[in-house]
């Protein structure tokens, strides 16, 4: 989109099949979960919620592990969301079956990024910022009259929770000492009445787009306090003795080495802001900084290749004994 003057991104398009306008655009890093349920947020709050969607078979809206007996099994984050507010989704079989959209693709990967480039935007923010203006002149030259003027659009149910909704959500039993795990992170819920009796029946985990986090029974939030297994240890002040210098490095480079990665069966994080899942290095989130060599005798002794060639033996030897 941005022609090599900034990051690529990806378009999420939302537009009305009878009339051709755009009802919604956003620009995300890519197709992923958490954008998608951003922009249908806000989709939803602008113009009410429509009978269906109809898309193609991309990964966000179709499992392939969907159930035939049970409609609600198999369905993708995405999915849920919508079949939890009343909405259908119905995925294309090719291209050629969704071609208005596909249509209205080409003029935008046309005038949009030319539009783009006039005004000189290279950021995603700034797109997003655009994106209405852009709307509005692209319906003015092609929306067409509908055949029927009756909007389709629903308004939400009283009982509808549109927040709710549109987060990811994975169940989790609460244990006796009311903790549980996500994504590799501890969370232990506050002692109160209502979590004690949860003890040891399943609660509702809440990962929203904005990076909130929000345990629930299915009725009220339970305050929480949190330990991350992925944080790196304290460690504590060096001693001046170059042997112990030595081997702290040696120490540093495995940690450094190790894959901190959340679990396998977790969200991928891509299109989600500000969430507590960021690996940081403890060590200096704990006031420590790494020192500079100076010159003199003992940069020259950590520089002679006979010790160097010691250090990468130790490193192997720690490595193996891992």
């Amino acid at each position: 989109m941005f022609e090599n003057r900034g990051r690529k991104c990806a378009l999420l398009v939302y537009i009305d099949d009878a009339t051709g306008k755009l009802l919604h655009l956003r620009f995300a890093t890519s197709e992923n979960t958490f954008d998608y349920l951003h922009a249908t947020k806000a989709y939803l709050q602008q113009w009410g919620k429509p009978i269906a969607f109809y898309s193609d078979k991309h990964g966000v809206f179709r499992s392939t592990h969907a159930s035939e007996k049970d409609r609600t099994s198999g369905l993708t984050q995405f999915g849920r969301a919508l079949y939890e507010l009343n909405i259908d989704i119905i995925c294309a079989n090719t291209p050629q079956a969704k071609g208005r959209v596909e249509r209205a693709n080409q003029t935008l990967q046309d005038r949009l990024v030319k539009e783009l480039r006039l005004r000189g935007i290279d950021t995603i923010d700034a797109a997003n910022a655009y994106a209405p203006a852009f709307m509005a002149d692209f319906n003015r030259r092609f929306g067409k009259l509908p055949r029927n003027p009756k909007d389709m659009h629903r308004p939400l149910a009283d009982h509808e929770n549109l927040d709710g909704a549109m987060c990811r959500k994975e169940v989790r039993k609460l244990s006796h000492s009311l903790t549980l795990r996500y994504d590799k992170v501890m969370f232990i819920l506050d002692p109160t009445e209502q979590a004690k009796a949860l003890a040891g029946k399943r609660v509702i985990v809440c990962d929203y787009p904005d990076g909130r986090l929000e345990i629930t029974d299915g009725e009220a939030s339970l305050p929480y306090r949190t330990f991350d297994m992925l944080r790196s240890v304290h460690r504590a002040d060096v001693i001046e003795n170059k042997r112990l210098d030595d081997m702290l490095s040696i120490v540093a480079e495995l940690q450094a080495g190790r894959q901190q990665q959340r679990s396998k069966s977790g969200p991928r994080r891509t299109g989600q802001t500000d969430h507590m899942f960021g690996i940081r290095d403890g060590s200096q989130s704990n006031g420590y900084q790494k020192r500079g060599t100076k010159p003199g005798r003992k940069t020259d002794f950590t520089k002679d290749p006979v010790v160097i060639a010691k250090r990468q033996q130790a490193l192997a030897q720690l490595k193996a004994a891992e």
